[in-house]
């Protein structure tokens, strides 16, 4: 089916439900009037339905690909990529001296969220140029400033993110990426990199790497680690892109999903790099394009899940099969009850993922403006939980879809496989869904649960408000199980972390859902809303009792148990 872009549910969603308001009355984005932020997503909606869309399938079919040296895109990708930058869509929230839109993130994430759900693989370019523009706005030199980021805002070029090597996944402290001074301010860069999603293209006029590298004599561990920017073209005189550096694409990667982009294995012999920030800073400056990328993988999920929604609500609407079992039915498996106990899930945890990263985009914004530590601290807090249960929702509901479509689902002629295979991975890179629950219940919780008690009160004032008991008492159960981890050794900590950022993901839910209800009493999502908390919500108190059971059944398995 036709991809509708859902530009009213997410004007909604910054309206009624995350006080988008609060930014607009800002100084800092006095600019993004309710006029501009609506005229600006239906133009992304519109480049989504008639440009995007209809690339998602030529990309799964035919895959980019290596040819003697060069990537080649899939067909049409170059043109959706002029349409995505022509528009300004790269880098909305750039700052303005660099050619940006100075927008909020939280107009970024909604259109990032569009060109997601139009087609997943080509919109991974945009988030990592809109990672490395942050990354360089708050560390670079202003000379590499002046020269890059006009032309990674405009689109001219591209950007990528270099951190993994076969040996240093998780544990980025063990890279053996050199970077080897040369006198002049510039560094040879050697070394392997993996896993870089679109390393080289064959549509903009350069490719940009930020690498994560050791220089000589560093110390061990990340505390050794140096960020560079590595050009795939040097800049001429004039800045623009000049002759080769010394960097190729060794491979692309054969991948279970998004195929149309390339996932290039990158070889450094000796290239010219210019470091960013100061020696042995490099993990604090790529973290800042680390936590815009966690936000964006988020959204890149949810608007795979939107997708699949779509395609399976469709199929299920023009599926005729079984005889009506309900009085006025449709006559399509609509009526059936356990297909709109799916589609009805589907809905509700589509609309809680998007009124988290909102309202987490919204906290990243209020911070910008305001400079309070009570906004940063919010924004840290939900930044893992919003990237866990954005991915975990996009996956879940790309599954479901399958499952609504039947025996169909299975034949890849439809379509609702390609939603599974693509956003599968979501739940992998930029921190797997793991390492997120261990920053939440360890960084995230050190400041003695300060930030996870002010957002429970949030939500337990929204209980009090729309008088729900079962808000209510998911959030007191919230606040005990919260108390009781900070109790835990870190180890039976991190065994419950996962269940624990679903439970608190859960409860937001319904907090968000109440909130949309308030909005619009007795309607569509006052009806969702109470199916959320009857159903989805209702999974919180046994995920607070795996999140506070400790790692001594995990443990007691031997590993020869295990393999037994």
């Amino acid at each position: 089916m036709p991809y509708r872009a859902p530009v009213s549910e997410i004007l909604f969603c910054l309206d009624k439900v995350v006080g988008f308001d609060r930014v607009q009355a800002t100084g800092r984005f006095a600019e993004a009037t309710p006029e501009t932020v609506a005229a600006m997503l239906t133009e992304a909606g519109r480049i989504c339905e008639e440009v995007l869309a209809p690339l998602n399938r030529a990309g799964d079919l035919h895959p980019a690909r290596l040819e003697n040296g060069i990537v080649r895109t899939s067909p049409g990708f170059a043109g959706g990529w002029r349409a995505i930058a022509e528009a300004g869509f790269v880098a909305l929230a750039a700052d303005p001296q660099h050619g940006g839109l100075g927008m909020p993130m939280a107009v970024t994430s909604s259109v990032n969220e569009m060109i997601a759900s139009a087609c997943l693989a080509l919109q991974l370019a945009p988030l990592m140029s809109q990672g490395q523009i942050e990354a360089l706005e708050h560390h670079a030199s202003e000379e590499l400033k002046a020269t890059y980021l006009p032309r990674l805002v405009s689109g001219d070029w591209n950007a990528t993110m270099n951190l993994t090597e076969p040996q240093a996944g998780s544990d980025v402290g063990a890279l053996r990426t050199r970077a080897e001074p040369r006198g002049d301010g510039t560094y040879a860069i050697s070394g392997q990199k993996i896993y870089i999603s679109w390393g080289d293209n064959d549509f903009t006029e350069n490719t940009v790497h930020l690498v994560l590298a050791r220089l000589p004599d560093a110390p061990a561990g990340t505390k050794g680690i140096s960020l560079f920017l590595v050009p795939k073209r040097l800049p001429d005189a004039r800045g623009a892109a000049g002759v080769a550096n010394a960097l190729r694409v060794v491979s692309l990667e054969h991948k279970l999903g998004l195929h149309g982009s390339p996932t290039c294995v990158m070889e450094y012999d000796g290239a010219t790099g210019w470091l960013v920030g100061r020696e042995g800073g490099g993990m604090a400056a790529m973290f800042t394009m680390m936590n815009n990328a966690r936000l964006g993988v988020g959204v890149h999920a949810l608007g795979a899940g939107e997708a699949a929604y779509q395609h399976a609500l469709a199929y299920a609407a023009d599926r005729v099969q079984g005889r009506p079992l309900v009085e006025g039915g449709t006559g399509t498996i609509l009526d059936h009850a356990d297909v709109r106990r799916m589609l009805t899930g589907m809905r509700a945890e589509l609309f809680a993922a998007r009124a988290m990263s909102l309202d987490l985009a919204v906290s990243i914004d209020m911070a910008t403006a305001t400079g309070e530590a009570a906004w940063k601290a919010r924004a840290a807090f939900l930044t893992p939980i919003v990237k866990t249960y954005g991915s975990e929702t996009g996956i879940a509901v790309a599954d479901t879809g399958i499952q609504v479509h039947g025996g169909m689902g299975f034949i890849e002629e439809t379509g609702a496989a390609q939603y599974a295979r693509d956003v599968r991975v979501s739940a992998i890179y930029e921190g797997t869904t793991g390492i997120q629950g261990m920053d939440l219940v360890g960084r995230k919780l050190s400041d003695g649960g300060e930030a996870a008690f002010a957002l429970i009160d949030e939500v337990a004032a929204t209980a009090r408000e729309a008088g729900s008991d079962a808000l209510a008492d998911t959030a007191e159960a919230l606040r005990a199980a919260t108390a009781r981890m900070l109790a835990l050794d870190l180890n039976d900590r991190l065994a419950g972390s996962v269940p624990y950022a679903r439970a608190f993901a859960l409860t937001l839910g319904g907090h968000y859902h109440l909130r949309a209800a308030m909005a619009e009493p007795g309607g569509a999502r006052a009806r969702l809303a109470e199916s959320f908390l009857a159903r989805q919500m209702a999974a919180v108190p046994g995920l607070l009792a795996q999140a506070t059971a400790g790692a001594g059944d995990l443990y007691a398995l031997s590993p020869d148990d295990l393999a037994a």
